[in-house]
């Protein structure tokens, strides 16, 4: 699944309704006739990501995907699309065999209800969560999460390369630059501004003159709680 998190109601270019053969992607995205579908409302376990049941992972994003595919294939799938995403998937609200896929995905608990973006499925995830069906017999994390804590991972990375070819902590002191970059114990890169809670505790690893400078390096701002 690419970006769950950045879904919006762009307007359609395209015909809102079209029906034909799908493939499923994930479990909550699919391709009917070519035209690569997100599901409305929904939030499904990412490809690549697992759960834990009885202190063992297991693949709970391939078997959703496999969830996904056992209700569309032979089936001649129907899509009433509501928008756009920022990538140019049609969000919809599909059917396969009589059977909305948005919310059969999540009342047998193989997707979570995008609570961000509609509640239409939140009764649905709850029956769910207390059967403890699908993913909701494991411990897992939320799949918006599961994202973040991807790109963060993946930011962190990139950033040592970045640092390697323009170093800053000592150019960036002797112009007068006040943003602190900190490596946390987690392997966050994060960053301090001046005023902020403890930032005359945190030990600079890289000093920036602005935030985006910071950020371009691979740093996020501190949370202050």
């Amino acid at each position: 699944m690419i970006g769950g998190a950045a879904l919006c109601a762009l307007p359609l270019s395209a015909q809102s309704s079209f029906t034909g053969t799908a493939d499923a992607i994930d479990g909550d995205s699919l391709t009917v006739i070519g035209v690569e579908v997100r599901l409305f409302g929904i939030d499904a376990p990412e490809g690549k990501q697992k759960c834990s049941r009885d202190g063992q992972a297991w693949p709970c994003g391939e078997a959703a995907a496999g969830k996904l595919r056992s209700l569309v294939e032979g089936q001649t799938v129907s899509c009433r699309a509501r928008g756009r995403d920022i990538y140019g998937r049609a969000v919809s609200v599909c059917l396969a065999g009589g059977i909305e896929l948005n919310r059969t995905m999540v009342a047998q608990g193989w997707a979570t209800a995008f609570r961000a973006y509609a509640p239409d499925y939140v009764a649905d995830e709850v029956r769910a969560k207390t059967a403890r069906v699908g993913i909701w017999d494991s411990t897992f994390e939320l799949p918006a999460d599961f994202r973040r804590q991807s790109e963060e991972r993946a930011a962190a990375a990139q950033a040592p390369a970045r640092l390697l070819q323009q170093p800053r902590a000592s150019t960036s002191q002797s112009q007068g630059c006040t943003i602190k970059g900190n490596h946390s114990r987690r392997g966050d890169w994060i960053y301090h501004l001046p005023g902020m809670p403890y930032y005359n505790q945190t030990r600079a690893e890289a000093m920036f003159c602005s935030e985006a400078e910071a950020q371009a390096a691979g740093y996020r701002r501190a949370i202050v709680r």
